[in-house]
């Protein structure tokens, strides 16, 4: 389960924040993730409240923010948006198209108490 590792960094990040701003506590935590991802979200929210705990998070809400896929189409020279990393351009149809957005995962904002 990469989820683990993944709250495990983010954990750093919010421990750090909260260091740094002099916060006590984090309520919620917004994460953007992107279609191509690969999170597994429900694997994500286990591991989020049990790598969590004992920190400013612990007990935060999560929220999960979608990221559509991205990719530029050869053919047509557009930006599209693509369900799946083989999808043609939804534009001209096109089978050129390389992805070029969808697979970040990254903490968007935190909502401190």
């Amino acid at each position: 389960m990469h989820e683990m590792s993944l709250c495990e960094g983010i954990r750093e990040v919010i421990v750090g924040e909260a260091t740094r701003h002099s916060v006590a506590r984090i309520s919620r935590v917004r994460l953007e993730i992107g279609r191509f991802s690969g999170v597994e979200k429900p694997a994500l929210e286990f591991a989020f409240d049990v790598v969590m705990r004992g920190t400013p998070a612990e007990g935060a809400a999560l929220e999960f923010i979608d990221i559509p896929g991205r990719g530029w189409c050869y053919d047509c020279m557009k930006d599209v948006t693509i369900d799946d990393r083989l999808s043609p351009c939804p534009e001209c149809g096109g089978g050129k198209v390389l992805a070029t957005g969808g697979d970040e995962l990254r903490i968007k904002d935190m909502e401190a108490q």
